[in-house]
């Protein structure tokens, strides 16, 4: 990586792109702070030592984005709903010719990533990676590691033990937009598609490892993982589950934001996330631990750019986390935000 690269973070003053920020300062990049409110840009800029750039832009301006990324080396798009803004700022990549990575955990908008886009990347020889963030990310890097030297799998459930979720009200609107795409529905990836479905949520005991212990789960929970694993790994059942007090605390509408529990604005959420993918009657399990998802999708998000950077990636086009990066190498390169249980080991090919 050339000292100083530069990299436009759109959405910059959202809560998330706050952490964003702070990484790449931390990692040694230059932010370029870009979003729609202009007061809102200038004020985090003058809160961030180095007084970073600010570049206002709209997603119903394409030139406005197109002065944002000018001259920058990536971007990571931090702004939801992503049903809106993802389009327009992989539009602005591709004319700039530069890497676009996001943190979008709407399974509508992953799957538009993918459908509309990978013709195009993978002609242009462009780098897409959408959901790099605690889910669809996180949840993709450690079912690939699971997976090991496996080529398929017959099923795999990826379990999200969350203290509690204070949503931040950028969640909230993406959810809102996300249930109104899909009728209300839920969502599963069974028997290799995706399917929609307004059954009744079902209530199981998740056996998460000690010290959490087994909990109560919704089941098929569904997030962006039924798009993200499936795009790459032959896994025709992909499940996700979710905490109960973690599922509660997201539809309660009286729920706080997240607020600052440390001096680098975290929360004092934690979380758990066990993976576990079967092939006949054999398991392999990968399981994380953490503190807040929204402060650790940052460094995911950043690793992502610097590898793109680096040229450490295995394809080009619309990638998920796991198909385009070394999944172990990159979970370990987590360690100082994450803990890991050992990771499957791979065998000889």
């Amino acid at each position: 990586m050339r000292p100083g690269q530069t990299v436009t973070v759109f959405g910059a003053y959202g809560h998330t792109g706050r952490f964003v920020v702070a990484e790449l300062r931390e990692r040694g990049f230059v932010p370029v702070l870009s979003g729609r409110d202009a007061g809102k840009l200038r004020a985090l800029a003058a809160a961030v030592p180095g007084a970073p750039e600010v570049r206002p832009a709209s997603v119903d301006d394409p030139a406005s984005l197109d002065r944002a990324l000018d001259g920058a080396d990536a971007v990571i798009n931090c702004a939801g709903p992503f049903a809106v803004t993802a389009a327009p700022v992989i539009e602005a990549a591709l004319r700039a010719g530069i890497p676009y990575v996001d943190v979008a955990a709407e399974i509508e908008a992953n799957l538009d990533t993918f459908t509309h886009f990978a013709d195009r990347a993978r002609a242009a020889g462009a780098v897409i990676v959408p959901a790099m963030a605690f889910y669809g990310g996180l949840g993709d890097l450690l079912a690939t590691a699971a997976m090991g030297d496996w080529t398929t799998a017959d099923e795999a459930n990826i379990a999200y033990g969350l203290s509690g979720w204070h949503p931040t009200p950028g969640t909230r609107v993406a959810g809102t937009v996300s249930r109104e795409r899909r009728a209300g529905r839920r969502v599963r990836y069974t028997d290799g598609r995706l399917e929609y479905h307004d059954d009744e949520t079902a209530l199981l005991t998740w056996p998460f490892p000690a010290p959490m212990g087994p909990r109560e789960v919704v089941g098929e929970f569904t997030m962006a993982d039924v798009v993200t694993v499936p795009s790459h790994l032959s896994v025709p059942e992909v499940r996700t589950h979710m905490t109960t007090e973690a599922a509660g605390d997201l539809s309660a509408p009286d729920t706080p934001a997240p607020t600052a529990a440390d001096e680098n604005g975290r929360s004092g959420q934690t979380f758990l996330v066990d993976v576990v993918v079967r092939r006949g009657d054999t398991e392999r399990r990968a399981v994380a631990r953490g503190r807040d998802i929204y402060a650790v999708t940052a460094p995911l998000a950043v690793e992502a750019v610097h590898r793109i950077l680096t040229g450490r990636t295995r394809t080009l086009g619309v990638a998920s986390a796991g198909r385009i990066f070394d999944a172990p190498d990159f979970l370990r390169a987590l360690s100082p935000h994450i803990t890991l249980d050992p990771l499957p080991r791979r065998t000889a090919s």
